[in-house]
C-alpha cells in the first residue's frame, strides 16, 4: 500500500515556526528588524518592503500602504516599479510591527520628509535585492536557520492568517494576489477541508451537549 502523493505547493513549501521567526529578528539587530518584520508580519515581497517611503506607514490609521516595488534591472540598475501584477494595497498592520517600524525610523529615518525611502542604499537609491541578501543570509546564519528564504517569511504569514480563519478573498488582498485562484493554488492545503470542518462542528455539539455530563464508570458484563 503506498501514500497518496503530497500535493505540489505542499511538498515545496517551507513556513518557519514562530520561535524561528522569533530568533531572526533577534538577529536581524536594529538595522534589518523592521524589515523582517514587515515581511513576516504583512506579508510583503521583498521588492515591496525595500521601496517603502516613510509616508506610506500611517501610524493613525495602522496600515501600510504598498504602492511600489524595488527591481535591478538586467541585475545592475536599480529601478523603482509598479508592485508585481498591479498589487498596489492597503494592509493592516499589527501594533507590534508599527511599533518595530516606530523604533527604526525613529534610529535610522528622522525628518519630516515623507517620501524618504524607509531602508536607504547608496545614491538616492533604496535597498535592493543584493543588499538585502548579504542582511539576511548572514542573519538567517546567526539565527541557526540558514535553509530559510526570505521569501518564506511571506508563507509564514499567509499561514498565519488562514490559521485565524480569515477567507480567500482575504488573504488575496493582503498578499497582493492578481486572483482568489492563485492564493488557492499557493494555499489550498493550509486551509481546513470538508472533513475537517464537519468534524470540530460535530465535536463543538458533543462538547456542547455532554460536556458537562459526569459520565458513570461501565462496568455492566465485566467482572
Amino acid at each position: 500500500m503506498s501514500l497518496p502523493r503530497r500535493r505540489r505547493a505542499d511538498a515545496a513549501m517551507v513556513i518557519p515556526t514562530s520561535e524561528q521567526v522569533g530568533a531572526l529578528l533577534t538577529e536581524a539587530g536594529i538595522e534589518f528588524d523592521a524589515f523582517v518584520g514587515l515581511c513576516a508580519f504583512a506579508g510583503l515581497r521583498l521588492g515591496e518592503a525595500a521601496a517603502l517611503q516613510v509616508g506610506d506607514i500611517d501610524f493613525l490609521r495602522r496600515e501600510i500602504q504598498v504602492q511600489r516595488q524595488v527591481q535591478r534591472a538586467n541585475g545592475h540598475a536599480v529601478e523603482i516599479r509598479a508592485p508585481k501584477y498591479g498589487s498596489e494595497r492597503t494592509i493592516p498592520a499589527p501594533d507590534g510591527l508599527l511599533e518595530l517600524v516606530s523604533l527604526h525610523i525613529a534610529h535610522w529615518r528622522p525628518g519630516d520628509d515623507p517620501t524618504r525611502w524607509l531602508f536607504p542604499g547608496e545614491g538616492e537609491h533604496p535597498w535592493h535585492q543584493n543588499s538585502v541578501g548579504y542582511r539576511w543570509r548572514r542573519t538567517r546564519l546567526s539565527a541557526g536557520v540558514d535553509t530559510l528564504r526570505l521569501h518564506d517569511l511571506r508563507h509564514f504569514y499567509a499561514s498565519g492568517l488562514i490559521a485565524a480563519g480569515c477567507d480567500v478573498v482575504t488573504v488575496q488582498r493582503a498578499l497582493g494576489h492578481s486572483s482568489a485562484t492563485v492564493t488557492l493554488n499557493t494555499y489550498s492545503h493550509l486551509w481546513p477541508d470538508a472533513d475537517d470542518r464537519t468534524r470540530r462542528a460535530a465535536d463543538e455539539l458533543f462538547r456542547a451537549s455532554a460536556g458537562s455530563v459526569a459520565y458513570p464508570l461501565r462496568t455492566d458484563g465485566l467482572k
